[in-house]
């Protein structure tokens, strides 16, 4: 039974009830060692499987029986403070029941589960498909029943397992599984929380009276009361921990505790007391399984040299538990006493023994953590055991894992050079981890005992990172800069943080380093300062270079933006879903949510608007998950422009706010010019060209600077003076500058149009002409729709009405076929101005328009042909939430099967 716990047991039967419903839903609950999270847990998972006496179970079974579906079952890991540097240790403990169903998931999300847990060898798969096999896995086993996944001691639980739980959990929907985490102090796992507090008076006094005993004086139960701070093992420990003199009250009041004792620290004090009473070799047999915690008996008691008999006066207090060959310790506190009341030698001893027992090479990581426990100095041989505990995380996308035992290793390092070395390897799998605060750390660590750390590339490299992402983009430059090496790695990366700087002088200072000694460099690096310097370079350069499988991922992903750059848009889209697919398949996540970026660029710059917002969207969430600040930062600047030319102006002021502000903070001035176009686009649309113009002026920072920087910008920029009745002289010159650069057919519309919209009449309608012809070449869409609209203008300002209607009839089309309602209302506008009649509203994309945004990405797929479990995949859902989406779209569409979506979707 629980006590004063009523509010929260309910809460958690809510969501057992919406379970037996077929809803999904998680939580973390969280509080103080010993406030009472693991019996809440208990509470629940009885329930749940009907173990409960108290008529909860009666009420579950009624619901799940009203709606078909099976009892609850149950899937449970603990962390344990041993296994928080294994990888994936909980995520197995959990999973282990559910792993013949492996066999169920797409193969891709198999295959990751099963190179995680080492059933495989690693494939490099990225850790996004590691967490959506869980989702799918848990969706699997719950079938028709619903499924409680119970995560205790989340504080201990290995970063990979926590990362694919929390992942899963995230995007729970319509399985029946309901997920809760237990943890000391709150994490942030984007879930919902609840905080157990201390109990009130009444729940104590009862509490007392059913663990102390009715003989307790009143002033010793005030006491143990006052000590407990209405903490539930407290109440229930103290009065154990007391002698008979002091339960009868003849030696007088409790001795006072240290005026920061904690609950904690009183139970762990009376555990100790507890476990002091204990014979030798249990006390013996209980360190050694403290110092090891993974409660495999065979090997407590081998590397203990005792016999089973020694543990029975331990289990007989109710100190531990034994089941079968499994030894768990009654309380996380009680493991604490145990080890924390051992001498140094005697823990020492025991790692060594534990050591020694653990043999075979699937404990390798095991062993060489316990021998490092046992190190009280340098130790090279332990240190490259760690070096190679490191490398297998690293490959099963246990970056965080990596990253502490390359630390330990550090630590253990006799040579400085090598401790040096380790710690930056720990710096860069921490980055890779997205741990940001342990990168300067480690950092910090690297080089403070050389004054030639300086130089050192690789510690530049991960500096440098950890400036673009939570420092200076300049700075970044600056560090990379500073080593002394011009390699083309360095200046390559170098190239990337100049680019988010969108300083000019940064970029100056790199290309004079390429030109200094050409020889030395690849020659994308001769070709891309050749772009930022303003010379005319053929995209097929760089585009041959980005395909080229053997050329390092940097200079391919640098070499696939100036084709970007260069305005060959379709060239550019593809190339990104090629880097897109080997990030995939090479668990290279920060580079995914890069390769996102640019491929929703691409998306954008073709008027492609919904793919664009899906390949950002997915790039959010995957930087989120990586702790990518400035990579978030673009991505959100990009998917406000996708809000301003859709017209959701509330969501693009919002997002662009939020990328403005971090760009500013941290010197991305790219990011910020991105996100002030935006702002400027959603003004257009509004038809606050002034607004717009102030946007444009801001951005366009360096006006005497290479035309390619600020060409995204500079089209607005003629059209929002143009608009506003004033002009920004030498903005079409420099756009023509860089169109001449490029001689793509975008690059030449958007100068031709920005030229007609500064020409006197003569030459205006010429340049309109050829602006609407290269737009055909460069395969129209929005720029084109936008050219046809202000050529319209032009014509009815001219009375030119039906020359105008037909320009504009076009664009309104492409407009509502793309989405984009703000220019699609101005073409319509326009049209009626000519004395066309037109419907106020647009019929294109109406059906779509009933569903919410997860569904309408569902039925596009379903759509396409695509099956639930290719969709799930694709939209990191559940296959049973996919099949959810698609019941509640089908009454919305007015059709009854998924072969009808298609014709629904073209009406």
């Amino acid at each position: 039974m629980l006590y004063g716990r009523a509010a929260e047991e309910g809460q958690l039967r809510s969501l057992l009830r919406r379970a037996a419903e077929g809803a999904s839903g998680a939580l973390v609950v969280h509080g103080e060692a010993g406030i009472g999270k693991t019996a809440l847990l208990e509470h629940l998972a009885a329930e749940a499987t009907g173990a409960s006496s108290d008529g909860a179970r009666g009420r579950a079974a009624g619901a799940a029986g009203a709606n078909g579906r099976a009892p609850a079952r149950v899937l449970r890991t603990t962390g344990i403070e041993a296994e928080t540097e294994l990888p994936f240790a909980a995520l197995h403990q959990l999973l282990r029941p559910a792993l013949d169903r492996l066999g169920l998931l797409p193969a891709p999300q198999a295959e990751a589960l099963r190179a995680a847990f080492g059933l495989a060898a690693p494939t490099g798969q990225d850790r996004f498909l590691t967490g959506l096999g869980v989702l799918t896995l848990l969706s699997e086993y719950a079938g028709e029943s619903p499924l409680l996944c119970l995560v205790d001691d989340a504080q201990w639980v290995d970063r990979a397992s926590l990362d694919a739980l929390a992942f899963a959990a995230r995007r729970l929907d319509s399985e029946g599984v309901v997920m809760v985490f237990a943890v000391r102090e709150p994490v942030p796992l984007g879930l919902p929380e609840l905080r157990l507090d201390a109990l009130d008076r009444e729940a104590v006094a009862a509490l007392l009276a059913e663990h102390a005993g009715p003989d307790l004086p009143p002033h010793v139960r005030e006491r143990v009361a006052a000590e407990a701070r209405g903490n539930p093992l407290a109440l229930i420990e103290l009065p154990r921990a007391l002698s008979e003199e002091q339960r009868t009250g003849l030696l007088g009041p409790l001795p006072a505790a240290p005026a920061d004792a904690t609950p904690a620290s009183r139970v762990t004090a009376a555990f100790g007391a507890r476990l002091g009473l204990l014979p030798e070799p249990t006390g013996a047999a209980l360190l050694v399984a403290a110092a090891d915690d993974i409660g495999d008996l065979g090997v407590v008691l081998t590397a203990a040299g005792v016999s089973a008999a020694a543990l029975e006066p331990a289990e007989t207090a109710g100190l531990i538990r034994l089941d079968g060959t499994a030894l768990t310790f009654r309380h996380p506190l009680v493991r604490a006493a145990a080890y924390r009341g051992a001498t140094l030698a005697r823990r020492i001893a025991a790692h060594l023994a534990l050591a020694e027992a653990l043999t075979g090479a699937e404990h390798a990581d095991r062993r060489a953590w316990h021998r490092a426990a046992a190190s009280t100095g340098p130790d090279e041989a332990v240190a490259r055991e760690l070096d190679a505990a490191a490398e297998r995380a690293g490959g099963r996308q246990g970056s965080a894992s990596a990253s502490a035992a390359h630390e330990r290793a550090a630590q253990l390092s006799p040579d400085p050079a090598d401790r040096r070395r380790r710690l930056v390897a720990a710096a860069q799998a921490a980055a890779d981890a997205g741990q940001f605060q342990r990168v300067a750390v480690l950092l910090r660590r690297g080089g403070e005992d050389d004054d030639g750390a300086a130089g050192n590339a690789e510690l530049a490299r991960v500096r440098a990172a950890l400036e673009l992402n939570e420092g200076s983009a300049a700075r970044a430059v600056e560090v990379l800069l500073a080593t002394g090496d011009a390699g083309p790695t360095i200046l390559t990366e170098a190239f990337h943080a100049a680019r988010s700087a969108g300083d000019p002088g940064l970029l100056e200072r790199i290309r004079a380093r390429v030109a200094a000694a050409p020889a030395d460099h690849p020659a994308t690096l001769g070709a891309l300062a050749a772009v930022y310097g303003g010379e005319p370079v053929a995209a097929e350069r760089f585009g041959a270079v980005a395909r080229d499988a053997g050329t390092l991922f940097s200079e391919r992903f640098l070499a696939a933006d100036a084709v970007h750059t260069l305005a060959e848009y379709g060239t550019a889209r593809e190339l990104a879903e090629l880097l897109l697919a080997h990030c995939r398949s090479h668990g290279l996540l920060g580079w995914q949510a890069t390769c996102l970026h640019l491929l929703a660029e691409t998306h954008l710059a073709r008027g492609e608007l919904r793919p664009a917002a899906r390949a950002a969207e997915e790039g959010l969430t995957i930087a989120g998950y990586a702790g990518l600040d400035h990579r978030a930062c673009y991505l959100r600047a990009t998917l406000a422009t996708c809000a301003a030319v859709e017209g959701d102006e509330p969501r693009c002021r919002e997002l662009a706010g939020a990328a403005l502000d971090h760009a500013r903070e941290h010197d991305l001035g790219t990011a910020a010019v991105q996100a002030r176009r935006a702002l400027a686009l959603a003004d257009l649309g509004a038809g606050d060209a002034a607004a717009a113009l102030a946007h444009l002026d801001a951005a366009d920072r360096y006006p005497d600077g290479p035309p390619v920087l600020h060409a995204l910008v500079l089209p607005e920029l003629v059209e929002a003076a143009a608009r506003a009745g004033t002009a920004r002289p030498g903005a079409a010159e420099r756009l023509g500058r860089w169109a001449e650069q490029c001689g793509s057919p975008a690059a030449l519309a958007v100068a031709a149009r920005c030229r007609a919209l500064t020409a006197d009449d003569e030459s205006a309608e010429e340049e309109f002409l050829a602006a609407a012809a290269h737009g055909e070449r460069a395969g129209g869409g929005l720029e084109l729709a936008r050219t046809q609209l202000l050529h319209g203008e032009w014509l009815r300002r001219r009375r030119r009405r039906s020359d105008a209607r037909r320009v504009l009839r076009q664009a309104l089309e492409a407009f509502e076929k793309a989405g984009a309602r703000p220019w699609a209302e101005r073409a319509r506008a326009e049209l009626r101005g000519t004395g066309e009649v037109i419907d106020a509203t647009s019929a294109t994309g109406v059906p779509l328009g009933r569903l919410t945004p997860q569904e309408r990405e569902v039925v596009r797929l379903a759509a396409a042909g695509r099956s639930n479990r290719e969709i799930a995949a694709q939209l990191f859902l559940s296959p049973r939430t996919v099949g959810h989406h698609l019941y509640r779209a089908f009454p919305k569409l007015g059709v009854a099967s998924r072969d009808q979506l298609a014709a629904a979707l073209a009406g």
